[in-house]
């Protein structure tokens, strides 16, 4: 292994004390004004986030027959789908179930969704995991129809909660697979399929884990939503990513 000129290691050692020197003197201004950038580089994500906060909130401080109608109002299951297919398709997806699950899909929104918004822009994000949300809803419900038709499923999935923002995150988690530069990208495209399939495969699958697979294939179906390519600073070729 090359050894390390003394020039670099003391560039490499500058650099550090001067990161190290900026962390010390981070002001409580410097970091809300880093918060603000941050929340303005991908407003549809958080605004999306606010709203589930407090919904998340109503349906925690609900009593429980009141928050079992709310979650019912605006599920997508086959009754809802047939009554109100509008007010569910859109409704679901600012709703979660359990209230107490609000932190962690917030972290997934800052790794999945935030991302995916500064990378495609709001319009395109947005485009992008509504189709996905969308499109796994109908599919996954379809599903269910069948299976109760052919009485392979229970007839009260009919009337079954189905909420949630996790078809949405699973579209947008598969057109990122564009964002990954080549290499990687066919190990993150194999993660991502694996992990979203390997629930399909096993003897309990739900409808669930059908639509979380044909969120993931939708999202790969976005890639002309996905930014031209640069040939050079300022210049567009018309390409897109990948």
């Amino acid at each position: 292994m090359a050894q390390q000129t003394p020039q670099a290691a003391r560039t490499v050692a500058t650099r550090v004390r001067v990161a190290a020197h900026r962390l010390r003197h981070v002001t409580p201004g410097d970091a809300w004004r880093s918060a603000v950038r941050w929340v303005r580089s991908s407003p549809g994500t958080h605004i999306w986030l606010g709203i589930l906060a407090v919904t998340s909130t109503v349906t925690a401080l609900a009593p429980p027959d009141a928050g079992s109608y709310l979650l019912h109002h605006f599920s997508t299951n086959l009754v809802e789908l047939h009554r109100h297919p509008i007010r569910v398709l859109v409704g679901s997806a600012f709703w979660i179930e359990t209230p107490s699950g609000f932190v962690f899909y917030a972290a997934l929104f800052e790794l999945v969704h935030a991302p995916a918004e500064r990378w495609l822009g709001t319009w395109r994000w947005l485009f992008t995991a509504a189709t996905a949300h969308i499109g796994a809803t109908l599919v996954s419900q379809k599903a269910v129809f069948f299976g109760i038709r052919e009485d392979l499923l229970p007839h009260s999935l009919a009337h079954a909660v189905d909420i949630g923002v996790s078809y949405g995150l699973a579209g947008v988690a598969g057109v990122l697979a564009y964002r990954v530069p080549r290499p990687w990208r066919w190990a993150y495209l194999a993660v991502v399929l694996a992990y979203f399939a390997r629930p399909l495969l096993a003897a309990h699958s739900t409808y669930t884990d059908l639509g979380h697979l044909t969120a993931a294939l939708i999202g790969l179906c976005c890639h002309a939503a996905t930014p031209v390519v640069a040939a050079g600073a300022g210049v567009r070729t018309g390409r897109r990513a990948g």
